[in-house]
């Protein structure tokens, strides 16, 4: 038994056994308990400020991610073309700034929903080129038979700090009670605690990318940014293993994969909950996401649970949508994470081992603009439908949500690959 165990850590922790990879994922690690700190935050704080409102948090949310609809493309062609070191040190520097100004607005009690919606674009810019240069580098940590692990651990890491951090968010607020706000509990500056830690985190990441020994990549002759991007387009149109892959994880972001939106509403408005119970909803949901994550680290076929994993996630939507209260909703929400998340890293780790290395910034934009940039409509929709007040109301809208990335599911069920396809074939129809 124990000889098992120690196999199973092996196999599932062995990208860790790069020392530089190690490293990073360490700091990301950190960094990224304090951005669930201050995006759960965020979230209570605009349903504050706007005494409930579902549309507010879907206003906001699609400020926060529609630079990714609208530049995930440039962004691509930029990561392929600059060093990922100089890019990951802007965008760090930029999500610094935007959570200082929230910090000390907050603290101060001159925060307000236009400035809340003015710092998530800012911060949402920055990620729309974050995003596609962190999931690139992967492959410069690890050799090719560690990436899909790699991408496994990288999604443990942020359902750890998830988990981490929307736990810690109420027991944060709390101490913010006293620290910031004077012992008033209704004091708004109370909320400024976790962006302050927030802000600390990042210390720890920008000096490990500073030091960290990024390889060279090989120079090429590069044309127009216009041309980059059509190359990569034509890539992902003409290769159905990555082309259907995407279309799966647009299609449930677009309607299953709000959860930002979905469990704040339901803890807050649904449920009636404070926020303890709010973070501690959260950090279940973040508690399956984990025990998805750890699960594909340990398999060795990353396309095999893309069905599964999109199956668990519309399942236990539903079962969401008909669940009576928050105590029942908390192993519901764990079982949401787990096939949300054994559905990402399949997905991940699928396109990550397809594509050529010259087009990986263009390749992962593009999947960063289905997954992030489905966020702005995914978002409005998903207020819209589960609005208490809409003429479904909340569960029923839940439920509706659900039924919809079921539809998608069965329209690309037979098209999803079955094995993996490495970079040197590009599969037909």
């Amino acid at each position: 038994m124990f000889a098992r165990v120690g196999e199973w850590r092996i196999n599932t922790f062995r990208a860790l056994g790069h020392p530089n990879y190690r490293r990073y994922w360490l700091s990301q690690l950190l960094s990224l308990v304090g951005s669930w700190m201050q995006t759960t935050a965020q979230q209570y704080l605009v349903l504050e400020l706007s005494g409930g409102s579902s549309a507010a948090l879907g206003y906001v949310t699609v400020a926060q991610f529609m630079p990714s609809l609208l530049l995930s493309l440039f962004a691509g062609a930029i990561v392929d073309r600059v060093p990922r070191r100089r890019v990951l040190l802007t965008t760090q520097m930029v999500l610094l700034a935007t959570a200082l100004t929230l910090a000390v607005t907050t603290h101060l009690g001159v925060v307000s929903l236009p400035l809340v919606m003015g710092l998530a674009f800012v911060s949402g810019c920055a990620n729309a080129f974050d995003m596609p240069a962190r999931q690139s580098m992967v492959v410069d940590f690890v050799p090719r038979e560690a990436v899909s692990n790699a991408v496994a651990l990288n999604s443990l890491s942020f359902n750890v700090s998830r988990t981490l951090g929307q736990a810690l968010f109420g027991v944060v607020a709390v101490l913010g009670i006293q620290l910031l706000a004077g012992g008033d509990a209704t004091n708004i500056a109370r909320l400024a605690f976790p962006f302050y830690l927030n802000v600390a985190s990042f210390g720890a990441v920008l000096y490990v990318i500073t030091t960290l020994p990024f390889p060279a990549r090989p120079g090429l002759e590069r044309g127009k940014v216009s041309d980059d991007i059509r190359e990569g387009l034509r890539y992902v149109r003409s290769t159905p293993a990555v082309r259907n892959v995407m279309l799966l994880v647009g299609l449930l972001s677009l309607t299953v994969i709000n959860f930002n939106i979905i469990i704040p509403y339901f803890a807050r408005v649904v449920y009636g909950e404070r926020e303890a119970a709010f973070g501690l909803l959260s950090a279940f949901f973040g508690v399956g996401a984990m025990g998805g994550a750890l699960w594909q680290a340990s398999k060795p076929n990353p396309v095999r649970n893309l069905r599964y994993g999109s199956v668990i996630l519309i399942v236990s939507t539903v079962a969401l949508a008909l669940t009576p209260g928050s105590l029942l909703a908390a192993p519901v929400l764990a079982a949401c994470g787990f096939g949300m998340l054994t559905l990402l890293v399949s997905a991940n780790s699928t396109v990550q081992l397809t594509i050529p290395d010259h087009l990986r910034g263009r390749v992962m934009s593009l999947y960063s603009f289905v997954l992030v940039g489905m966020g702005p409509p995914g978002a409005l929709l998903s207020s819209a439908l589960i609005n208490k007040d809409g003429p479904l109301g909340s569960r029923w809208g839940l439920i509706v949500l659900a039924a919809l990335g079921l539809i998608s599911l069965l329209a690309l069920w037979r098209r999803l690959p079955r094995v993996l396809v490495g970079p040197e074939a590009v599969p037909a129809d």
